[in-house]
């Protein structure tokens, strides 16, 4: 789903539009791409995605996942999924609704808003953790613990007390339909919405589950293993196929989603694959140079060479010593941050080399005498 185009752009509104927006919106380019009466060459494709751009952006729980997770927060979503909330009645009146679901791949007859397809999938189950870096460095197992809608094990999602079977609901014969003629300037047309009497099931519950109370479904709290992959970073997002709340059948459970947070790190900053590390050195050491040792994401230390001459903000690169990447094999670079501190007492000794040294170089040094705050300051450490 990488290469589809942003809802929104397809929709031409803002992020911030409402739902009267998106549907005139639709509305107005659903009238000029909609096959019936269009004669432009890639219409029905151009249809089929202003149409999926607002199914998704009119529905307040689509919307909301697409908001935080883009295209990907859409995948495993059926044709059905898509459109099952999706009012056409509404918006086309006096086209061939039949025409448009076959379109969309499941199924000829007109359909209306809440229409049933056969069981529906259990909704996603949004959670966070908070691991530190090294623990995203190296990857790492953790079990969190859900709450979710489990299928009824007394019941077995019939809702229906055991031995008690549901009846066949009068008012829509079991199909879970009604069907109403409705005059439009165009003639009769035929509209069909869920059965109000039992739900669209088509089934009308006289004895409910005691455990489930009617429901199909019961909560339960169950720990989830969970594989963290090296190199996860800030804000990724973990999938657990399965592990989300259940459907109206087995087989048809959501997905748990995992945002992942990464704590604060006191040595090392972290961008993406790279590591940053400031490393503070001597004035001596900055000038004549040394060999010092550097702390690494890994719990080790690797001996890193500074040059004579070396500036304080000088940036130094440690190749393959970042994180690992979740993307390929290889990991990121450290980089070395060097900052010279300046003494802030010197002995008598050090002031007198100093002095010289200043000399040697041609400055003049004008020497400052400390204040009596910063002499009290001195006898109290």
């Amino acid at each position: 789903m990488a290469d589809k185009r942003d809802y929104y752009e397809v929709l031409g509104v803002d992020k911030n539009a409402n739902e009267k927006e998106i549907k005139k919106a639709y509305r107005k380019l659903a009238m000029k791409y909609h096959p019936d009466v269009s004669e432009e060459e890639g219409s029905e494709e151009k249809f089929k995605e202003i149409s999926e751009a607002y199914a998704v952006l009119s529905d307040d729980e689509k919307r909301k996942r697409y908001d935080q997770f883009g295209h990907a927060g859409m995948d495993g979503f059926t044709a059905e999924d898509f459109y099952q909330n999706v009012n056409f009645e509404d918006i086309f009146q006096g086209f061939d609704i039949g025409n448009i679901f076959e379109m969309f791949g499941f199924g000829g007859g007109s359909r209306s808003r809440g229409g049933r397809g056969g069981p529906q999938r259990g909704s996603d189950i949004y959670t966070d953790i908070t691991i530190d870096l090294k623990e995203a460095f190296d990857g790492c197992e953790k079990e969190i613990k859900i709450t979710r809608s489990e299928i009824c094990p007394t019941c077995n999602g019939s809702k229906s007390k055991p031995g008690i079977e549901p009846k066949t609901c009068p008012t829509c014969k079991g199909t879970g339909q009604i069907k109403e003629v409705s005059n439009t300037f165009l003639g009769q047309m035929m509209n069909v919405r869920p059965c109000r009497e039992c739900g669209g099931t088509g089934k009308i519950i006289t004895d409910p589950c005691e455990e489930c109370r009617g429901k199909g479904s019961v909560r339960k709290t169950k720990t989830i293993k969970l594989e963290i992959p090296k190199g996860v970073d800030e804000g990724n997002h973990l999938r657990v196929s399965g592990e989300g709340n259940c459907g109206e059948a087995p087989g048809l459970e959501g997905d748990l989603i995992v945002s992942v947070h990464i704590k604060r790190n006191k040595q090392f900053e972290r961008d993406g694959e790279h590591l940053y590390y400031e490393q503070q050195i001597s004035f001596p050491q900055a000038a004549l140079g040394d060999i010092i040792s550097i702390p690494t994401i890994e719990g080790k230390e690797v001996e890193f060479k500074i040059v004579p001459g070396t500036q304080s903000g000088t940036v130094f690169k440690l190749k393959g010593q970042g994180m690992n990447s979740v993307r390929h094999q290889g990991r990121g670079n450290l980089y070395v941050n060097v900052k010279v501190v300046v003494p802030k007492k010197l002995n008598q000794k050090q002031k007198k080399i100093l002095s010289e040294f200043a000399e040697i170089s041609g400055e003049e040094i004008k020497h400052v005498e400390k204040g009596f705050k910063d002499r009290l300051k001195d006898v109290l450490n």
